[in-house]
């Protein structure tokens, strides 16, 4: 075997170090299992240590694995720079893997990815619509749109913009328990909330606004039904099942015909923060740069901070 280092094997072997996966890093990469497998196995023998300590759910690297991966990012990085000069008009190829909520997938990035596609003809994505929190790395996603605030700090937040929220409750709704008027009258005349939560770790339903002066406030209501997922939460206020709270841009559709009625204008809660993440690796794929500048320029229209109410 020859001595020097084979540039694409240590690709592999950061693949497998960054996913601590053999097999999704052989889907990321187009390989056989068996292949990647035995290109870790050659490495190892060739520089004479073991890199990484494998079990049957998982991989992590070894101290000689860690020093080898901090090295190989260097040369990998450099590497793909100086590929980079020479491939500015080649055509995008390879596959995203891309993580979105659930509405803003549906109603803004889902109409309009056909055009992106066409353009880039090389490329295929794998885009999962979820409302929970995908681990990044663990789960192999090229990016992920969050709505929220993100402290991991192995992680790096570009941000997009933020979400209007509105207060809204279906006609049904308010012919049965009235139209408040302030925050006041939620406790007053016994109105109820469809209660939203990921994990239903908090169990109580609150509305929550921001006055004028910036300052949060929120008045714990009562709520009959509590439910995980965007499309429900929508669903069950279509239902007339209670007041929901959500950012606007998935309720433009049913406000405008009617199906829903906003309350409350000027108490509702504050904007959430939405921002593309990514791992704080220090090289990115030229086709995950692209999309990233493409789904940047399709959010913006909906992301400002002055976005207009549906």
């Amino acid at each position: 075997m020859s001595n020097n280092l084979d540039l694409s094997a240590l690709r592999v072997f950061l693949q497998v170090a960054e996913l601590a996966h053999f097999s999704r890093a052989a889907d990321e990469l187009g390989l056989p299992k068996g292949r990647v497998s035995q290109i870790v196995r050659d490495l190892e023998t060739q520089l004479g240590t073991r890199l990484f300590q494998r079990t049957t759910r998982r991989v992590s690297l070894t101290p000689d694995g860690e020093l080898l991966a901090e090295r190989a990012r260097s040369l990998v990085a450099d590497a793909a720079e100086i590929e980079a000069l020479f491939q500015q008009d080649q055509q995008l190829g390879g596959r995203l893997r891309v993580d979105l909520p659930v509405r803003l997938a549906l109603d803004v990035v889902m109409p309009a990815l056909p055009h992106f596609l066409a353009e880039h003809a090389g490329l295929q994505v794998e885009l999962s619509c979820t409302d929970r929190r995908v681990d990044l790395v663990e789960e192999g996603f090229d990016c992920v749109l969050r709505v929220g605030a993100v402290h991991d700090p192995m992680l790096v937040a570009k941000p997009l913009g933020q979400l209007r929220m509105v207060n809204v409750a279906s006609p049904a709704y308010l012919a049965s328990h009235g139209t408040p008027r302030t925050p006041e009258d939620l406790v007053a005349h016994n109105h109820q909330l469809v209660h939203y939560s990921q994990t239903w770790a908090d169990r109580r339903a609150r509305f929550d606004w921001v006055d004028a002066a910036g300052q949060p406030h929120s008045v714990v209501l009562p709520a009959r039904v509590s439910v995980n997922h965007t499309d429900a939460y929508e669903a069950a206020a279509l239902a007339g099942m209670g007041i929901v709270q959500a950012p606007c841009v998935g309720l433009r559709a049913a406000v405008a015909d009617g199906r829903l009625v906003r309350l409350l204008p000027g108490h509702e809660p504050a904007p959430l923060p939405v921002q593309l993440v990514m791992s704080q690796r220090r090289h990115t794929p030229r086709r995950v740069r692209v999309f990233m500048d493409w789904l940047t320029g399709l959010l913006g229209a909906h992301l400002a901070d002055d976005n207009p109410a549906p």
